[in-house]
């Protein structure tokens, strides 16, 4: 089965910038997106679904199951289009993941889109006090941009492939003429921990990149709260100890 695309809204955005989240290390990308999503108050216009996705179902706040799924967002900036890729899950396979990143790449260039950012997480072996970002693209001079911004460029040796979507996006697009870069946080490698900070330093550059208006008070009050604890449920688990062995710096999509 091929990749299915279900129109939400009959809108046609025109030469818009592609913002993708979706799951990964410490979920960094996908909650820098969703946040975004929720608080531009994006309007959902496509849906994917594929059998490539897991095989699973989730439990709503609602207590009814849903199969997982990948949307995209419209939002309108004054006079700037905005595409967002968000889901509960990236494809399960290797040429699942090639599909569907060719399958987005259609859909935006029909759009006229020129350029794109991809979010994901470098994992460490601690958390980080101080969360960096990094940058890395098929482009020099769209790379340049974001390391004016803040993000850190020197990435080579630090970071091992950038796999799934967040990076078939930045390879598949260079052969479509696509500007992308990566924007990487670093974060805790631990399958537990929730990337709240890394995903603050993200949009911090992405604000100072775009029109996007998003109150970090808020989050700023999440992450001190949840950090609190996820810092007593890690130590006090005997798989924290053992995953501090892996020192090696990383990235998984």
């Amino acid at each position: 089965m091929n990749w299915q695309v279900t129109k939400s809204k009959n809108i046609i955005p025109k030469n818009p910038t592609l913002i993708e989240g979706l799951p990964g290390i410490g979920n960094v990308g996908k909650i820098a997106a969703d946040i975004l999503v929720d608080d531009l108050k994006a309007v959902k216009i496509l849906e994917f679904f594929s059998y490539s996705l897991p095989n699973s179902v989730f439990v709503n706040e609602n207590n009814l199951v849903e199969l997982p799924k990948i949307e995209m967002f419209y939002k309108k900036i004054g006079q700037k289009d905005f595409l967002f890729l968000v889901g509960d899950a990236q494809p399960t396979s290797e040429q699942a993941s090639y599909e569907f990143s060719e399958k987005v790449l259609d859909i935006v260039n029909e759009y006229g889109c020129k350029n794109l950012v991809t979010l994901g997480g470098i994992g460490l072996a601690e958390i980080p006090k101080h969360p960096k970002v990094f940058c890395t693209g098929n482009d020099k001079g769209w790379i340049k941009e974001f390391k004016q911004l803040g993000a850190h460029t020197n990435i080579y040796g630090i970071v091992g492939p950038i796999i799934g979507v967040s990076g078939l996006l930045l390879g598949l697009g260079k052969k479509r003429g696509v500007k992308a870069a990566a924007l990487l946080s670093e974060t805790y490698g631990h399958p537990m921990y929730i990337g709240l900070s890394g995903a603050r330093e993200m949009l911090k550059i992405l604000m100072k990149k775009y029109p996007f208006k998003i109150d970090l008070n808020e989050l700023n009050k999440e992450i001190h709260a949840l950090e609190r604890e996820m810092t007593q449920q890690i130590s006090s688990q005997p798989l924290a100890k053992k995953y501090l062995k892996y020192k090696d710096t990383n990235y998984i999509g």
